[in-house]
């Protein structure tokens, strides 16, 4: 069954983008400005800031996302609230080379890899786990939501 928060958050990005937009901006720059002490919850569950280049402007990308970790990886899921299209900062993550995220005050550049099969079962369980809303989103979407892996890329 849908949760009522999770059908609030796809009515919101659905019917007022430009607000969320907005309050994700608001966020991201709550988190940097307090070296990620502040905004670092949303709906009451941790977040953290992945910055990706956007794959047509070049410019950065920063956006706030659930905190899922598997061992030293990150779990990120392209729900978009249950919205038919994907996220674009999914499409600029697929598409980056490297990217860079922040968890709390630490900060580390990272590659990511699409998950499949069996991978993309086991991360999506832990992503449902943390996140329950990411079950409704699923439910509101005949798309499948895809799902990535931030792999920390090691020191020189």
């Amino acid at each position: 069954m849908a949760s009522i928060t999770g059908r609030a958050a796809n009515f919101m990005s659905r019917r007022f983008p430009h607000l969320v937009a907005k309050g994700t901006h608001k966020q991201v720059a709550q988190f940097r400005e307090s070296g990620g002490t502040k905004g670092n919850k949303m709906f009451g569950k941790p977040v953290f800031l992945l910055e990706v280049v956007g794959r047509k402007s070049g410019e950065p990308r920063p956006v706030m996302l659930m905190l899922v970790t598997r061992g030293d990886d990150l779990i990120v899921v392209g729900s978009n609230g249950g919205n038919p299209v994907t996220p674009n900062w999914y499409r600029n993550l697929m598409a980056a080379d490297q990217t860079e995220v922040q968890v709390g005050a630490d900060r580390w550049p990272t590659t990511a890899r699409e998950v499949e099969g069996d991978e993309r079962e086991q991360c999506w369980a832990l992503a449902a786990e943390a996140y329950p809303d990411f079950d409704t989103y699923q439910q509101l979407t005949d798309r499948t939501i895809p799902v990535a892996v931030l792999e920390r890329v090691p020191s020189a």
